[in-house]
């Protein structure tokens, strides 16, 4: 038997690496298995929200991504009998340096990952699959096997299942996954398809139906997504089938050719009922799944695994109390169950053979569609849903507000903007960052705040504060604000570290 882990993250997709690349920064011992022989080679997710490349910015890899995907795609509605250009991200993204959605597919995040982690010495034990896993006092006992038969037995203080929708980790904690499948079947293959506008991602929302092709660059110039036509036999995806309905469904009649790859598939939604359950943590696929409506589930999953990722890294160091970990599922179920529920209503709407939905597709929305994006006030929110940017703690029992509460500015649990000039992403590494800002003779030269394992950054922000009324701010290491204040009281700053990150 090998020496105690503090971590084993079963799953190496964009979340479990994710989640490595977060171990790793904060020096946790753990492993990563797959029992997949090689990572996936489909595009599959093909979309990283801005607030996912805010999160990774801070491991440097942010700028790797942007640079091998595509940031100047636009989108285009088809409506019957009209098309409309929606501006994508032209509003509601004024704080953040990644105001675009990266069309990027999922097989290049998680080489670049990978590609991360190997830099670092983190191996990937790909063919390797967990077979069981038995608390046992302070640690987890778990078997492993190899791609040549051989079983290793491997004790950890956690195991982290991001091993996707058919979870062996939530399983072998007995958490159950509920939820539902919807009656379509959908088909998706990545191709070329001549006629259609380049740099552009083009959505058909029909009486029978939604169409997408999204462009890719790699494997193949398109990702193609249609709703199985009712009637059609089931079987084999085929080209044929393909090419008949982007003749019905689309007045462009691009011609489809070339597939790297085509198959069906069923959407379900579906939620675990608990997070966490003793030792075991379930983040992305593992924990839910639902519709691709939107661009969430990868993103979702990745910043489930970065919200518990420091976490996980300033327990394990002795950092900060076993309690901390009880905010992961305070703090993600709620998101988690908030991304089932808006896309549930998405695709219903989008998808639906009742007959009032089906008028509403063909009927009204060629109408209402252009008012809706005309109001920027709606479209603002709506662009801070999708790109995660607005997603809080507020509520949350690690984001706390002083006596003195602010005026302006973000509040407690909320996202550190990238304001001004900067400063998100200056504010990197794995510890939490205290802000000052007011008249530099306001505070001592020597915080008598303790060095708190190394991991508080102090930052002297000067006479201009970034948010009015704010002269100190908590920021946690995922860029969300732990702790802020107004005054130079700082007792309920102390109390705050000494909940979460004790002195040593």
């Amino acid at each position: 038997m090998t020496a105690p882990l503090d971590v084993l993250v079963v799953g190496a997709g964009p979340t479990g690496l994710a989640l490595a690349t977060q171990l790793r920064a904060g020096d946790t011992p753990f492993r990563i298995v797959d029992r997949s022989l090689d990572r996936s080679r489909e595009s599959r997710a093909p979309a990283i929200q801005p607030r996912t490349l805010e999160m990774l910015s801070a491991f440097g890899v942010a700028d790797d991504l942007v640079e091998r995907g595509n940031t100047a795609v636009r989108l285009h509605l088809h409506l019957p009998r009209r098309v409309l250009r929606v501006p994508l991200f032209d509003v509601g993204c004024d704080d953040t340096p990644y105001s675009f959605l990266l069309f990027l597919p999922q097989s290049e995040t998680e080489a670049i990952l990978a590609a991360h982690l190997a830099e670092r010495d983190v191996t990937v034990e790909r063919g390797t699959e967990l077979l069981g896993a038995e608390p046992e006092g302070e640690y987890v006992t778990c078997r492993l096997r190899r791609r040549d038969g051989t079983e290793e037995t491997v004790r950890a203080r956690y195991v982290v299942g991001c091993d996707g929708a058919h979870s062996t980790v939530r399983a072998l904690a007995g958490i159950a996954f509920e939820g539902y499948a919807y009656p379509q079947t959908f088909l998706l293959a990545d191709l070329e398809a001549d006629g259609l506008e380049q740099g552009t991602a083009h959505t058909y929302l029909t009486a029978a139906g939604l169409l997408f092709f999204f462009p890719l660059g790699t494997p193949a110039t398109w990702r193609m997504i249609a709703m199985h036509p009712p009637g059609a036999p089931g079987g084999e995806v085929t080209l044929d089938l393909l090419q008949r309905i982007a003749d019905d469904w689309t007045p462009d009649k691009p011609s489809l050719h070339d597939p790297v790859w085509m198959t069906s598939f069923r959407i379900h939604n579906r939620g675990a009922t608990h997070y966490r359950k003793g030792p075991f943590f379930l983040v992305g696929d593992a924990a839910h799944i639902h519709s691709p409506a939107g661009g969430q589930g990868m993103n979702t999953g990745i910043q489930d695994a970065l919200n518990l990722g420091w976490k996980l890294a300033h327990v394990c160091r002795g950092a900060a109390p076993e309690e901390l970990l009880e905010t992961y599922v305070a703090e993600r179920a709620p998101v988690g169950h908030g991304v089932r529920r808006l896309t549930d209503r998405a695709f219903t709407v989008g998808t639906s053979g009742h007959p009032a939905l089906r008028l509403a597709r063909s009927r009204l929305a060629p109408h209402l569609a252009p008012l809706l994006l005309r109001a920027t006030g709606a479209r603002s929110r709506l662009f801070r849903t999708v790109s995660e940017l607005g997603i809080h703690y507020r509520r949350g029992p690690a984001s706390a507000t002083g006596s003195q509460r602010p005026r302006q500015g973000p509040r407690a649990g909320d996202r550190l903007p990238d304001t001004p000039a900067g400063l998100q992403r200056r504010i990197t590494g794995p510890g939490y960052h205290l802000l000052l800002t007011g008249p530099a003779h306001h505070w001592p030269e020597d915080l008598p705040l303790g060095e708190r394992h190394g991991l508080l950054n102090v930052h002297r922000l000067g006479t201009r504060s970034p948010w009015p009324g704010t002269t100190h701010a908590l920021v946690r290491p995922d860029g969300y604000v732990g702790h802020l204040a107004r005054g130079t009281d700082l007792t309920g700053l102390r109390a705050y570290l000494d909940r979460w990150l004790p002195a040593a």
